[in-house]
């Protein structure tokens, strides 16, 4: 039997059937897990994830209604993976990690004439793609696996290599390389 398609996937929450959830399990189930496994290391936190990620889009469709199933559950998977493991941080530590990520990039994306909200727009995902695409490969490593994969300073330079001064010189300067970007492209 073939795959549902997503309109269908979406048109059986819609009509509030619980095959909705089998079919999205199926036809994601494996992607959402990589995803969450990547952020927690963990292949029962992962399931949790998943589990909870569906719940979740049988609570938001209806009213909601992607137009890319995908990304839809994908990013509710990665927010959910990336709260789970803040919280397991902050257990273990006193203090999350990604809070600290996000106050360094908060800074360079939010709006010099509002400071206090973040700019969240197409124009600005596609500028910060392009803007990545242009980095050394080593830099834009750095750059994602700290602000999209909330890994310390200590676990990147692991991952790559090389000292923790380095990694921390390499964020700066992205960031700022990132911050005049988006000034010249009149997005800050």
């Amino acid at each position: 039997m073939p795959a549902a398609t997503d309109a269908q996937i979406i048109s059986l929450f819609h009509e509030r059937d619980q095959k909705a959830l089998s079919e999205t399990q199926q036809k994601y189930g494996g992607l959402c897990r990589s995803i969450a496994k990547n952020i927690l290391g963990s292949r029962e936190d992962a399931e949790e994830c998943l589990n909870d990620a569906l719940l979740r889009l049988w609570e938001s469709i209806p009213p909601a209604k992607p137009k890319n199933l995908a990304a839809y559950l994908s990013v509710t998977v990665r927010n959910l993976a990336c709260n789970r493991r803040e919280a397991s941080r902050a257990a273990k530590r006193g203090g999350g990690e990604l809070t600290v990520a996000l106050s360094e990039i908060e800074e360079v994306l939010a709006s010099p004439e509002r400071p206090d909200t973040v700019l969240d727009t197409k124009a600005v995902s596609d500028a910060i793609n392009r803007f990545l695409g242009e980095l050394q490969p080593e830099t834009r490593v750095m750059f994602v696996l700290r602000y999209w994969g909330d890994l310390t300073v200590r676990e990147i330079a692991e991952k790559c290599g090389v000292g923790q001064s380095k990694v921390k010189m390499s964020l700066l300067r992205t960031r700022n390389d990132l911050k005049a970007f988006l000034e010249e492209e009149g997005l800050r």
